[in-house]
């Protein structure tokens, strides 16, 4: 036996007013709901928006309309609706009608009714804000009350009115008020619901109210219509489910069905979403009805597939992943990408996008001779300091996944889900003057992290720093300004070919280290920063490739000693900078 599957449309709120035998709508509040809770604050921001839409809606289309979240219902025997969840809206739309009755009377209009199981129904049709203090229901009711009658005093008659008249606006008038309406059948367990639906475990979120949309308009276009399209969804949140995706279309992984970010770049909602949580809806309620469902859904597969063609090619993958990770409008950018990618040659598209990173980089277009790009690699990466953290960090990523990229034979993919579920710091590969330690404790650490390095070698040197170690390590009577920690420490930087001067801000001293790691070891010096580091990577910690580079000292043309880091070793490290950059940016015309 089949049952009738739950009911969701879009319904104006003047169809809220009236039954299907055009009687007085009625709605049963039952137990189970909490009071009235809204106040004047909501109140007046639902009012502002609405009213925010109401201006904005001259140039737009008729069909245009503001929306609100689900109201969801369960029809009661006497023709009645049980509201399972959405009370506070409903309730507050009731009492904005009924402020405005004299205009509702004059537009020859009656608000709906609204019934409790255990509280009095007669206060909310006739509020009296004299009984405010009786409980905390009238206490709130009486709040929003004086909220829609100041707001209706502040802008007068005349607006109050044109607001009346979107609220309560048909489907052929247009630019009106909206609710998600979903209907449960009778079937369905109205306690159970709500219980779910307050808990978190079912959530009406916008891609699971698009699905319902889409099924219902397939399941009426031909049952196998309806399965292609069922299959299809679960494919792709499936695939979406994958973090290495994922992370390289987001930032952040805190949407509840990722899908919903295929919905929005079909539906270009991202500019309404600050005033609109259910754009998309809206767009697919219109589109579906328009054009069907297996023609939307086909704009759907094939934007989610473009996507895909992105994170598999690897080229596109990099290049695409970098610019997404420095964009501060997410979606907006996709969409751009989207567009030219449909719009250009496979080459030229890869050219706009060398561009577009060339400009992220250095604020700049490139120019066309390949002598000009070099400089203007060479010159900005030279004037960026420590301070210039955003740009630092840019080149250095950059830097690491254009290292990937010159290895065309490689299938190593730089891992932006394990980059961006961690917190990156610029650390300094060789230490500066500014950060001796200090405090007891910190000498402690410092000291004992050059001990334990020098626990593994064998020269005569280092076992005498050991026991000097030790010795201020156990000694108990050592004063903090005697001058015996700084006579050690100068031993151990001379050791180590390192100075209190340090290797200075600049990018040739520069890397990208997680803050964990970061942390873990101060300000040691480059010997103990190295040997942590590799000990880290091998336990698994996500490193990235130029930075395990860095410290197994790859880029340095002769290695003395593995262990000290050099001038020469930092003007080496610059140079592969600068050279990996320009090689990339380069483009190929210009070779």
């Amino acid at each position: 036996m089949h049952h009738k599957s739950a009911t969701i449309e879009l319904r104006p709120i003047v169809q809220l007013l009236k039954d299907e035998n055009d009687e007085q709508a009625s709605y049963y509040i039952p137990s189970y709901q909490r009071g009235y809770r809204w106040n004047q604050i909501q109140v007046r921001q639902l009012l502002d928006d609405i009213w925010e839409f109401i201006q904005a809606s001259d140039g737009r289309p008729r069909s245009s309309f503001y929306c609100l979240q689900p109201l969801v219902v369960k029809k009661q025997p006497d023709g009645s609706y049980e509201v399972v969840d959405g009370q506070q809206r409903l309730t507050t739309i009731h009492i904005i009608l009924s402020r405005l009755s004299a205009m509702m009377t004059m537009l020859e209009k009656t608000t709906f009714q609204i019934r409790y199981e255990t509280r009095d129904d007669e206060f909310l049709r006739n509020i009296d804000i004299d009984r405010g203090d009786e409980n905390a229901d009238f206490h709130h009711m009486v709040e929003a009350w004086r909220a829609v009658d100041g707001w209706v005093n502040q802008h007068g008659a005349p607006h109050a009115l044109k607001l009346l008249q979107h609220l309560l606006a048909d489907e052929e008038i247009g630019h009106n008020v909206k609710v998600i309406w979903y209907e449960l059948t009778a079937q369905d367990d109205a306690v159970a619901a709500f219980t779910r639906l307050n808990v978190g475990k079912i959530p009406l979120t916008e891609s699971e109210l698009i699905r319902a949309l889409f099924l219902r308009k397939a399941g009426k276009e031909g049952t196998t219509s309806q399965l292609h399209i069922a299959y299809q969804w679960d494919r792709i949140e499936q695939r979406l489910q994958h973090n290495p995706f994922w992370f390289f279309l987001q930032n952040s992984g805190a949407r509840t069905n990722r899908i919903g970010l295929v919905f929005d770049l079909v539906a270009q909602t991202w500019q309404d979403k600050d005033n609109d949580d259910h754009a998309a809806f809206s767009y697919f309620s219109t589109a579906l009805f328009e054009r069907g469902a297996d023609a939307v859904w086909k704009e759907v597969n094939s934007t989610f597939l473009a996507l895909e063609e992105w994170f598999e090619d690897r080229h596109l993958y990099h290049v695409i992943g970098f610019l997404l990770h420095n964009s501060d409008r997410n979606e907006r950018e996709i969409g751009n990408l989207l567009q030219k990618s449909r719009t250009m040659s496979k080459q030229a598209f890869r050219s706009s996008l060398r561009e577009r990173i060339f400009n992220s980089l250095f604020d700049t277009l490139p120019p066309v001779n390949s002598e000009s790009i070099a400089e203007i690699v060479r010159d900005q990466c030279d004037a960026v300091q420590y301070r210039h953290a955003v740009k630092v960090k840019k080149l250095l990523l950059f830097f690491n996944i254009a290292t990937l990229l010159a290895n065309e034979k490689s299938n190593i993919r730089f891992q932006f889900d394990s980059f961006k579920n961690e917190k990156w710091d610029m650390e300094h590969i060789r230490s500066v003057s500014d950060q001796r330690p200090n405090s007891a404790v910190d000498r402690m650490r410092w000291l004992e992290d050059c001990r334990v390095f020098l626990a593994t070698a064998t020269d005569d040197q280092a076992k005498q720093l050991i026991k000097q170690i030790e010795k201020y390590l156990q000694s108990t009577n050592v004063k903090p300004n005697d001058g015996t920690f700084e006579k050690i420490d100068g031993k151990l930087l001379a050791y180590f070919e390192e100075s209190r001067e340090g290797g200075g801000n600049a990018l040739s001293n520069l890397t990208l280290l997680d803050s964990r790691t970061n942390r873990s070891y101060k300000n040691a010096v480059f010997a103990v920063k190295r040997k942590i580091l590799l000990e880290r990577d091998q336990a698994g910690t996500y490193v990235p490739l130029c930075t395990r580079n860095v410290f197994l000292k790859c880029y340095s043309d002769t290695v003395a000693n593995v262990i000290f880091w050099r001038e020469e070793d930092a003007r080496d490290y610059f140079d592969a900078i600068c050279n990996t950059l320009t090689s990339f940016l380069v483009p190929v015309e210009a070779v």
